[in-house]
């Protein structure tokens, strides 16, 4: 997928006769790694982490930092945010959609490991969808709920409302 490094890491030993838990995570530096709590990036990847280390299942670390804009327009962003606009305001305002990611990759990661079948840990709909129009089963989604805290609330409230995605104990139609 161009110059980007995908990573898959299979935890445990899942058996591909039954769905396999997995979780797609773009990379996040500032979440992940430096522990912001400007979003649930880090938390997510943590809690997926010990979701996959009870019953096994794929981690599919995708290089998409900022929903696919890159870390030096996500760090701009931020500075639009701390001016008051909300994620996908300061994303707009920079020329990107939404969401810039791309998930074909991630399928293709699936594909190659023999996986046809998941039950998906996330909260995004737009990753389902995208999921199963590379011709991956999606048939169930694991809800990964993160801490809400004074700093992240307003961008989860935004990925909520205006990203759609879903809140704690929400099933998808």
């Amino acid at each position: 997928d161009g110059d980007a490094e995908h990573v898959a890491i299979v935890v445990g030993r899942p058996s591909v006769a039954a769905p396999v838990a997995v979780r797609l995570h773009s990379a996040c530096l500032t979440g992940d790694l430096l522990g912001s709590l400007c979003c649930d990036c880090g938390d997510q990847l943590r809690r997926a982490i010990d979701q996959l280390a009870k019953e096994g299942g794929v981690l599919l670390y995708l290089a998409q930092e900022g929903r696919g804009t890159g870390l030096a327009s996500k760090l701009r962003a931020y500075r639009l945010q701390d001016a008051g606009l909300d994620t996908l305001q300061a994303d707009r305002h920079l020329g990107f959609r939404a969401d810039e990611r791309d998930f074909r990759a991630a399928a293709a990661m699936l594909q190659d490991l023999g996986i046809a079948r998941i039950r998906l840990l996330t909260n995004n709909p737009a990753k389902i969808a995208a999921l199963r129009d590379a011709g991956i089963e999606v048939v169930d989604r694991l809800p990964l709920s993160a801490a809400v805290n004074a700093h992240n609330a307003r961008y989860l409230q935004t990925k909520q409302e205006q990203a759609g995605h879903w809140r704690d104990g929400e099933r998808p139609a």
